[in-house]
């Protein structure tokens, strides 16, 4: 698997504490879903607990679809 160059400790504190307004979205650069995020508040906290699973368990992609890993 190739590593992305975002940071795994960043992203997974932003999905924490700002995940409802897709701030780890943006991050990550994926900017079109960090947008849906922002008005849906996160699918309503759905969305944010299926990204944390994905960052934690290293599942996570940036956008050019490198994964985020510690």
């Amino acid at each position: 698997m190739a590593k992305s160059k975002k940071g795994f400790v960043p992203t997974l504190l932003f999905c924490i504490f700002l995940g409802a307004l897709g701030v780890h979205r943006f991050y990550v650069g994926k900017i079109g879903t960090g947008i849906v995020m922002l008005v849906t508040l996160g699918g309503l906290g759905i969305w944010v607990i299926i990204d944390f699973i994905l960052i934690v368990s290293s599942k996570f992609k940036d956008k050019d679809g490198l994964y985020i890993q510690p």
